[in-house]
This record gives C-alpha cells, structure tokens and sequence, in this order.
C-alpha cells in the first residue's frame, strides 16, 4: 500500500520547483555588475536627485547647469540625472554632455523608459549608467525637426563622433554607440548591418553600455551605501519652467501671431488700444525668452523695432507705400526669422533649422489671413470688441453729421481734414459741413483743397484742386 507524502514534504517540493523562477524574476528586476561600485570616492554629502525629461532643449541645457553647478557647490556625494526622453536637440544634447562630462562628482544616468535619441548622448556622459526594467537606450540618428527624414552624412558624422568620443570618456566601446548613429556599421553578436541599435536594459547591461538594472532610485542608494544620505529633489525654478514653456514651437507660432496680428489691426485704428497691447505683449513673450536663452541677440530684436518704426511712420507721417513700409516689413519678417533660426555665430545656420523656421512662418501668416479675414468681416459689429478700440468720437457736436445722398454736393470744394489714403474726411467750405469723402486711389495730405468730382448713393468722390488757376476760378464762381 502507497503511504501519502508528508504535507511538509510537499510543500518543500513546490518551494524548491519555484525557487529557479524566484530567483529568475528578482534578477530581472535588479541587476548589478562589479563597475557600477564607485569603491570610497563617495563623500557623506547630499545625493542630488536632478530631472533630465521631455523635450532636450536649450532651456533644459541651462537648468542642468545651473543643477549641476548646485551640487558641486554643496559638496554632494552623487548626482542621480533621472533620463526619460525621447530626444530633442543636438546642440542642447551637447551642452548637457560637457556639463555632465565636466562635474567632478560622481555622476550616474538613471534611465527611466527612455534614453532616444539625444538622451542616449546624454547617458553616456555619466560615470555609470543604470536602467529600469523595461527601459531602452540607442537610436542616436540625426534627423531634420520638421520631416523626420534623416539628415545629411555630415550631422551624423558629427553625432558619430559625439557618441564615439564621450563612450570612450567613460571606458564604454565606441562602437556599439557608434551604431545607435549609423545603421551601416555592424558590431558582432550585437547589431546588424542595416538595422539602427536601440538596446533593451537586459541587452545593455549584457554588452556593457549599462552598469546596473535598478527597479527604483532608493534601490541605486541602498546599493551603494548611501540610503542615509540626505537626497535633494532638484527641480527647475519658476522662470526656467516659463523660458522653457514659452520657448516651444507652437507657443512660438501663436506669439508670432499676436505679434503681427496685433499690429496690423493698431494701424487700421487710431491711437493705441487693444490690438496694440496685444502686439506689444506677443513681443516681448516671444523675444524676452529667446534672449535669456541666449537664442536671439540684441541687434534682431533692435531690427525688429526699427521696423516697427518705419511702418508706423508709412502710415501716419510718410504718404503712399514706399520704401518705409517695404523695409520695415522686411526687417519686422526677417528679425521674426533669425529668432526662430537660433544664434550659430559665425557660421551658417544647419538646413534643419533653416526649414523649421520657415515652416513656424509659414504656418504663422496662414493662420494671420485666416484670423484676419474673421475679425474684418464679424467684429466690426460687435460692441464689447468696439469698446476695446480706441476710436474718435463723431459727435454732431463736433460737426459730424450723416452726408445726404444728393447730387448737390457735386462741384462743391473743401478742405482735407485727415489724409485721404484713399478715404478720409473733408470740410465743405460753403456749408462747413464735415463728410467722409474718397479718392479715386491717389494719396490726398491734410489741408489740401478738393473738389466733389462724383456722388454715388453715400458714396462722395473728391480730387484735388492742385493749380492756383483752378483755385481762383473756383474762389471767383
């Protein structure tokens, strides 16, 4: 007869049958090699906890800076850049590179999901790397902002030797980071001939690009000794979030827009009213950030300005539309430009920019005709946008009153009291009534005298009596 197993026997049975796939899932959520230990460089200081997510820009680059110079300044014993972005810039990529290259502390990149791109640069300049479970690290190409298509050999050359140079600074193998940048080179047992590397934390930690699988950043602490340690939660300052926030692409579209838009309805209008607030307030939101930046220098926004003078001066003290209105729209549209394009000193701006910029513009004035033809046609006739725009008032005790549609006017001569681009307002001497009047397109200045040439229901056409024989005869009828 068959005696029953012992229920304790059992059950070390099944511990011992589960025990390989225990262990198998703790070593997939924490693994660490013999390099990740920084032995007793670590000091008893603050372990600096600095965040290094979304879009890699140029306001990003100045905030790892500014965090960086922090903790070296309070003596920290690690930096922690917690990494998950999808990329961004290359030259901001590169700024956060040298920074990080250049802090002598300790350094560790904590890969959080995502290192693409210009974050996979940005990894390789700590002195260790460590990756969640799940995350990944590589495809390092170049490509151009607006089309996603890759860009000339001479960027990825460029990134090539970024991603070579700084691998090779942390005693990593140039050539798997290499191959995050160039598809054609192929690294044995590790990336193909055709196929752009992106490494899972598994993969990265077998070929040596990470150090450590870290399923948290109190597990990196614990692991290297300094758990007890006083941990910093860097983040950015309020103005670093606005320059960062107002510094984006869209934001720059619809600021641009507030911009022009704003000017073009100020001098449709008398005085300064809403739309020029508005144009002012666009400006400085768009310039302001891009100079602390360090992305526009003083002379484009004085160009800007300057062209902003001269279409002022077009239209109330210049007649017709000649060379001040032409070159301070020129200089308006290519101030705009060069901010969008970005300072490269002496050299001249990638293609990638150059067309991100057009694109921003180009986006820009076809949204300035839309919103322009909907304000012209349905805001004349609303009273609250009315009471918004400074206007004169036309009061009959002024002497403005409704022109009656006769054929008496014809013949009859007045003054000019407002330039007549074309239309305006003209005083009738005989009557000293004050009607809106028009030309037949020619400019007409203020205080010429005119003669009523035509009427059509409201409709009161003038001409101006510019000989002194013509004058007389009309002063002598």
């Amino acid at each position: 007869m068959k005696m029953p197993l012992p229920r304790v026997r059992l059950g070390a049975l099944v511990v011992m049958l589960m025990m390989p796939f225990v262990v198998w899932a703790q070593d997939t959520q924490q693994q660490v090699t013999d390099r990740f230990a920084f032995g007793d460089s670590l000091s008893s200081g603050a372990v600096y906890l600095v965040p290094v997510d979304g879009m890699i820009d140029n306001s990003l680059a100045r905030y790892i800076e500014r965090a960086s110079a922090d903790a070296i300044g309070a003596d920290a014993a690690l930096i922690i850049y917690h990494i998950d972005t999808f990329g961004g810039l290359v030259d901001a990529a590169d700024k956060i590179r040298k920074t990080i290259l250049d802090v002598p502390l300790p350094t560790i990149a904590y890969i959080d999901k995502n290192a693409a791109s210009a974050g996979a640069l940005i990894s390789y300049s700590a002195d260790r790397i460590a990756m969640a479970p799940g995350s990944s690290i590589g495809a390092a190409t170049v490509v151009e902002g607006t089309s996603g298509a890759v860009a000339s050999e001479k960027y990825q050359s460029y990134m090539k030797g970024l991603m070579r140079a700084t691998a090779e600074a942390n005693g990593r193998d140039p050539r798997i980071a290499e191959a995050m940048v160039d598809d054609s080179l192929e690294v044995e047992g590790i990336s193909e001939m055709g196929s752009l590397l992106t490494l899972s934390s598994k993969e990265a930690l077998d070929v040596g690009v990470a150090d450590a699988i870290m399923p948290s950043i109190d597990s990196i602490m614990e692991e290297l000794g300094v758990s007890e340690a006083v941990q910093v939660d860097h983040q950015a300052s309020g103005v670093e979030q606005f320059l960062r926030f107002f510094s984006s692409p869209v934001l720059q579209s619809i600021l641009m827009l507030m911009m022009m838009g704003g000017l073009y309805f100020e001098l449709q209008t008398p005085g300064v009213g809403f739309a020029g607030l508005m144009s002012a307030i666009g400006a400085a939101l768009f310039f302001a950030p891009h100079y602390m930046l360090g992305l526009v220098e003083s002379w484009e926004i004085v160009l800007f300005g300057i062209g902003v003078l001269l279409l002022f001066a077009e239209v109330f003290v210049i007649p017709g539309f000649g060379i001040a209105g032409i070159s301070g729209l020129i200089l308006v549209m290519g101030s705009l430009f060069a901010a969008l394009i970005g300072n490269v000193g002496l050299a001249l701006p990638d293609q990638g920019a150059i067309t991100s910029a057009l694109v921003t513009m180009a986006a820009t004035m076809i949204l300035m005709v839309i919103m322009v033809s909907t304000m012209v046609r349905y805001l004349p006739s609303n009273q609250r946008f009315n009471r918004l725009v400074l206007a004169p008032e036309l009061s009959s005790a002024e002497g403005y009153v409704a022109t009656e549609t006769n054929d008496t006017l014809i013949g009859a001569v007045g003054t000019a009291l407002t330039p007549l681009r074309p239309s305006g307002t003209v005083q009738v001497t005989d009557s000293g009534e004050r009607i809106d009047v028009i030309t037949a397109g020619e400019f007409i200045p203020t205080g010429s005298v005119v003669r009523v040439v035509d009427v059509r229901g409201a409709r009161v056409e003038v001409r101006q009596v510019d000989t002194i024989r013509e004058r007389s005869e009309t002063s002598l009828s």
